[in-house]
């Protein structure tokens, strides 16, 4: 297809921003937002496995109204503990103002199951985004019908899956213009497998070690309401991974979407797009399989993000305490160099156990932050290990422009301040003010809507795509933004922070700049087009094929 506009190579600019970066400042907003949820995660004292994987959150605007909304998965009851009322997952609809309604009820996805993280995408390309929950055990695929209501179409989609699922994420893999979903699949484990495992004579949470791993799946989408098991097919088989996060990017700039799989205490796979429907695990080769003493780690998160503004994805993983969350530069060539500890993360909360973990501008200066949640998985860990809490404080890192980081949780509000069980974080603007706000799912607890409150003037643009030949949303288009000088890098995504569904509008912080010079699309089909002197503080809705003329979203 014949390419609009010119997709130019990047090189690194260090360029002075014409801003100077604002104190990333987060404030808990949940009390007055009419959020009411809380986590089941079903504990007795029996330290069953399946109760420390905590569950997730999904922005995304279900009823196409211009913000984004939001859904809650829960978990349910075990052997041995009874909920006051019985957990379900909830839909909470955005009604301006920083307030939330349940309609849960009249939406019908209430689902009972023990659930962990969900998937957003149009899969039937109707104008409207559908909803898969990943369980334990029993999956559920929620046919968005357009009229504030969902239908379960998974036994009809055949998408049952049955294992232990902790996560999925869609994304057009062989570029046919619908989008295909990968379901991360964790460990074999029966409520009846219930091994005492402890340490210093204290009964703990057993490791993953224990327990044998599972397949994930690969659904190709049929263009017909139906999916295909094409695991073996597109070169996916490894039946002893433990997958917990998951994310599609292209990370070799070659045009179509890569696989990134993070396994606990197996070796983690990136499995390259060969653009022939199938797929090779280059992980070890290129770098990012294994920790630098050749190690498999407790890999959770998994984050791409252009965090040196270069034009290649950079990739982050969160890990277990005594382990330092990840961090690779991708060297352009194929391959990755570790700069965990060069970039400030490595070295920082050691201490802590890391579950979520992502990438977004919270202080619109123009380059990628990084935020991390923290919790530990045993509600009496300090018995063995006095160092260590269950409860544990998250951490925001802000990016010094060139991919080193510094720490900035103790300066960065009441937000920071809480220490709870966190598991994973969504980030969306909810109230559509230019900067990036976090949802915090807590394991056991209630959630916390974090609002960034950022003080300081700097410039912002969010843009949403709507695919025509592509899928409906545009997932795996690459846009990019020139502005004081720098060229900027986002990827369309569903799922990313582990076990969590941010926003699929991308957003850019602008610093000082009122414009941007140029915007530029490259869809899925390879179409590339650009738009000058666009206008910041702005969500604009871009077309394919018609990104010329783009529409301000609200």
């Amino acid at each position: 297809m014949k390419a609009v506009g010119i997709w130019v190579g990047v090189a690194v600019i260090l360029a002075l921003r014409a801003a100077p970066a604002a104190a990333i400042l987060l404030t808990d907003v949940t009390a007055q937002s009419g959020i009411g949820f809380r986590h089941e995660d079903g504990r007795s004292g029996a330290k069953y496995y399946v109760e420390t994987l905590g569950s997730g959150a999904a922005w995304f605007d279900y009823d196409r109204d211009g913000d984004i909304d939001l859904y809650l998965v829960n978990g349910a009851d075990l052997p041995g503990s009874q909920a006051p009322e019985p957990a379900t997952n909830t839909l909470y609809r955005n009604d301006g103002g920083g307030r939330f309604t349940d309609v849960t009820a009249y939406a019908g996805v209430g689902d009972v199951g023990y659930g962990f993280s969900c998937g957003i995408g149009d899969y039937d390309n109707d104008g409207y985004l559908d909803l898969y929950v990943t369980n334990y055990r029993a999956d559920v695929l929620y046919h968005n019908d357009g009229d504030g209501r969902f239908t379960d179409v998974t036994e009809a989609a055949g998408v049952t899956n049955l294992e232990w699922a902790a996560a999925a994420a869609f994304a057009d893999y062989d570029a046919d213009g619908d989008i295909d979903l990968f379901v991360a699949n964790y460990v074999q484990c029966g409520l009846e497998d219930n091994p005492v495992c402890g340490s210093d004579g204290v009964r703990l949470h057993c490791s993953p070690d224990v327990f044998p791993g599972s397949q994930s799946v690969l659904y190709a989408n049929n263009g017909d309401g139906t999916f295909t098991d094409v695991t073996q097919a597109a070169g996916l088989d490894n039946p002893n991974d433990k997958a917990m996060g998951v994310v599609w990017s292209d990370y070799d700039n070659d045009g179509d979407i890569d696989l990134f799989v993070a396994n606990d205490r197996v070796a983690d796979r990136l499995y390259r797009n060969n653009g022939d429907s199938t797929f090779t695990d280059v992980a070890l080769m290129v770098g990012v399989a294994l920790s630098e003493n050749g190690l498999a780690l407790s890999s959770m998160a998994p984050a791409f993000g252009d965090i040196d503004n270069d034009g290649w994805q950079d990739l982050s993983i969160t890990n277990y305490h005594d382990e330092p969350n990840m961090l690779w530069m991708n060297a352009q060539d194929g391959f990755f160099t570790d700069f965990t500890y060069r970039s400030g993360v490595g070295g920082e909360g050691l201490d802590y156990l890391s579950w979520g973990g992502d990438f977004a501008d919270l202080d619109n200066d123009g380059d990628l932050d990084l935020f991390v949640t923290n919790g530990h998985m045993d509600e009496n860990v300090a018995d063995a290990r006095p160092r260590l809490s269950y409860a544990q404080p998250n951490q925001v890192f802000a990016n010094g422009g060139s991919g080193v980081f510094d720490d900035a949780s103790a300066s960065a509000g009441d937000g920071l301040r809480l220490r709870k069980v966190s598991r994973g974080g969504a980030f969306g603007d909810f109230d559509d003010d230019g900067r990036m706000d976090i949802l915090i799912a807590n394991c056991g607890q209630a959630p916390d809507l974090l609002r960034n409150d950022t003080p300081g003037g700097n410039h912002w643009l969010t843009i949403e795509t709507v695919g025509t030949t592509s899928n409906r949303d545009g997932i795996g288009a690459r846009v990019r933004v020139l502005a004081n000088g720098v060229w900027q890098t986002r990827e369309v995504r569903s799922a990313a922070s582990y076990p969590c569904h941010s926003d699929m509008r991308v957003h850019f912080g602008l610093g000082g700049a009122s414009h941007a010079e140029r915007l530029e699309v490259r869809w899925p089909t390879g179409l590339t087009e650009s738009l000058p002197n666009v206008v910041a503080d702005r969500l604009l809705r871009v077309t394919e094929g018609d990104v010329g003329r783009p529409h301000d979203g609200h």
